[in-house]
């Protein structure tokens, strides 16, 4: 081979992932690895060494996911600021919530979380109306209400896990250990990951039916909040608490999430592949989009959920060898998982061997919601056993 021949396959060779970076990447990073050392110099006489870990593991992370999708940036800089405000207006004490504004109605972990809940069921009313109208006006009003949400909602979780140590080190602990935070955490990851699909396939027309499902969890967490005062900060039973909760919980409803918006997305490709069907210039089949879009979508998000819940899964039976001894035990909500864990790797099965596509894959994602359902919630209300602690 000549150099010009050389020279010529060289130019045309891509960049690596690092010669790519910024100076304005590399600014993140520090600003992101500089709060997670802020928070290890102030808070490192509350953790041991895993959670030192999953402090800095944490961090990374975020440094990646900030550099792949540069949206979260300014999500993220905006829940620290809002976190951290709410936090110096409490100063030591919780009954400052009682007298200040700001608290009371707007930085309060509760507060928030309502906000959070109001601006979700705003969304899916106004993404709907984006898709009737076919307004993109409308439909990045509702986007931007959708992100609003999702700040909003973090911000509350983030005050309350402050708020818990404000009641007392020993009861102290992330937000995500009953059914009241892990609703508010299904729908952020669930809002998250299609805002993310949003912007990559530059559609909003999915929008109200994924903020469906998110405005379901609102809906039972605004009555499981009142009926039951579950957002009432109650100390930890001695099972959760563990290291193995901070990785466990989050990996487990990055899975659910994304089961949920692939359920709700084959709701939009039924609807749509009917539509082609019966109507090709009709309303529906003029507004939603093309089924091989939705397919799409709906086959990176079921992937996406296997992935990050085969992990949750694995990590499970490692908390489980460390609390109960053993790591599987049959108890009914480890039996749902593998149910749930069985039924997606079948779902991919078949797709990626035997080239399904199309309507069966769609009813079968929107079947798999109601079989993850049961695994969430139905395994509290109907079954006892080992996960006895998040019974309603």
């Amino acid at each position: 081979m000549s150099v010009t021949q050389q020279d010529l396959l060289g130019g045309l060779e891509k960049p690596s992932f690092w010669k790519k970076l910024t100076a304005t990447d590399w600014l993140w990073a520090v600003l992101v690895m500089a709060g997670t050392g802020y928070a290890w110099y102030h808070y490192q006489a509350l953790m041991d060494d895993y959670e030192v870990g999953i402090l800095f593991g944490s961090g990374l992370a975020l440094v990646a996911f900030g550099w792949v999708w540069k949206a979260v940036r300014v999500l993220a800089m905006v829940i620290a600021a809002l976190s951290l405000l709410a936090v110096g207006l409490y100063g030591g004490s919780l009954q400052t919530a009682e007298t200040n504004f700001f608290l009371k109605f707007l930085f309060s972990s509760q507060s928030a979380i309502m906000w959070m809940s109001a601006l979700f069921v705003a969304a899916t009313v106004v993404y709907f109306a984006a898709l009737v109208a076919r307004s993109d006006f409308t439909g990045k009003v509702a986007s931007d209400m959708t992100w609003a949400a999702v700040a909003m909602g973090f911000t509350g979780l983030m005050v309350r896990w402050r708020e818990s140590y404000l009641l007392g080190s020993d009861i102290g602990h992330i937000p995500v250990s009953n059914l009241y935070e892990v609703f508010i955490l299904f729908c952020l990851i669930t809002a998250l990951i299609y805002l993310y699909y949003e912007g990559r396939y530059r559609t909003r027309a999915m929008g109200g039916f994924v903020l469906l499902v998110i405005s379901a969890a609102v809906g039972f967490l605004l009555w499981y909040s009142f009926s039951r005062d579950a957002h009432e900060i109650q100390p930890l039973v001695p099972a959760l608490q563990s290291y193995w909760m901070k990785i466990h919980v989050p990996a487990n409803f990055i899975g659910y999430g994304s089961f949920a918006l692939a359920a709700m997305v084959g709701v939009a490709y039924l609807m749509r592949e009917r539509a082609d069907r019966v109507a090709p210039q009709g309303f529906i089949a003029t507004r939603l989009p093309e089924t091989e879009m939705l397919d799409d979508v709906m086959y990176k998000a079921i992937a996406l959920g296997f992935a990050f819940f085969t992990v949750a899964t694995i990590l499970g039976a490692l908390w489980a060898a460390e609390a109960w001894g053993g790591y599987w035990s049959w108890d009914p909500k480890e039996t749902w998982a593998l149910i749930v864990w069985l039924n997606y790797a079948a779902w991919l099965h078949m797709r990626l061997t035997k080239g399904w596509r199309g309507a069966p894959l769609a009813w079968w994602s929107v079947v798999g919601l109601f079989v993850t359902l049961f695994a969430f919630l139905g395994v509290n209300m109907f079954l006892s056993g080992l996960h006895s602690y998040g019974e309603l």
